[in-house]
């Protein structure tokens, strides 16, 4: 029993200090890429999915 509330203790204290400096970087890339999307225009993020909707192949019906 001691040794698993070491061991629980152990992770904690892992998961705390690691945590914030692991999730950092994270953070910041989507933080940065909210803000260059936030820069697009919505219309031209609309068209550029509708061209990207239009240009996937569709499955064609099987024709008997």
């Amino acid at each position: 029993m001691r040794y698993i509330l070491w061991s629980l203790v152990a992770a904690y204290l892992l998961v705390v200090g690691l945590w914030p400096a692991a999730a950092t970087p994270v953070v910041l890339t989507l933080s940065g890429a909210t803000v260059l999307l936030g820069q697009i225009p919505g219309a031209v993020l609309l068209a550029a999915g509708v061209i990207a909707w239009l240009r996937r192949g569709h499955a064609r019906p099987a024709t008997a």
